[in-house]
């Protein structure tokens, strides 16, 4: 597996071994010792997996907890997305920034999103079918939702119009989010 790093430190794209022939492929999507190794995951380990369908240009995020704070390992399973990772540690010194990258059936890249970071993703195929691991499980009383395109963190979205729930429609942009519910950045 090939382990490339972003912008953000601790943010990793990684490219599976993918083998394949006429009759199709097969790759490991989690291995714990390979992968610890790397710097991905924990000794605990991944709690919760799920599974999201969406349609073209649904835009789910900027999303995290302010308690069961949860690490992701991130892969489309059918389509494509582009997915997003913000830095919401309080000092650090990329607070506010951000990461996207293509993710995809085709591709089969995956993306790891440590503590400390919102995450949020767009629809670029018709349909998409996402799966994620989490190191905790999910809360929703302590969830937070940044607004998906506020100028501060200035994210390149490949949409201007995307299609937004409820919860993602009120969100607000990160300068509004108190300081007690943001992570802390530590060495």
């Amino acid at each position: 597996m090939k382990v490339i790093e972003t912008n953000l430190p601790d943010v990793k794209i990684i490219e599976p071994d993918v083998f394949g022939d006429e009759r199709g492929f097969f790759m490991e999507t989690w291995q714990k010792q390979r992968y610890l190794e790397a710097g991905i995951g924990n000794e605990q380990g991944f709690l919760q997996d799920n599974l999201s369908y969406s349609k073209k240009n649904v835009v789910r995020g900027l999303h995290y907890q302010y308690e069961n704070i949860q690490a992701k390992l991130l892969y489309v399973l059918q389509g494509s997305v582009f997915d997003v990772a913000v830095d919401i540690r309080k000092g650090s010194p990329h607070f506010g920034q951000w990461t996207g990258v293509e993710l995809s059936s085709e591709n089969k890249r995956q993306l790891y999103v440590p503590e400390g970071f919102a995450h949020g993703f767009c629809v670029t195929s018709e349909t998409v079918l996402f799966a994620y691991k989490c190191t905790d499980i999910y809360n929703p009383k302590c969830e937070i939702s940044i607004k998906w395109d506020d100028p501060a963190i200035g994210i390149q979205w490949p949409v201007d119009t995307p299609t937004l729930s409820d919860k993602d429609l009120a969100a607000r942009p990160l300068s509004e989010i108190p300081a007690e519910k943001l992570a802390v950045y530590s060495l």
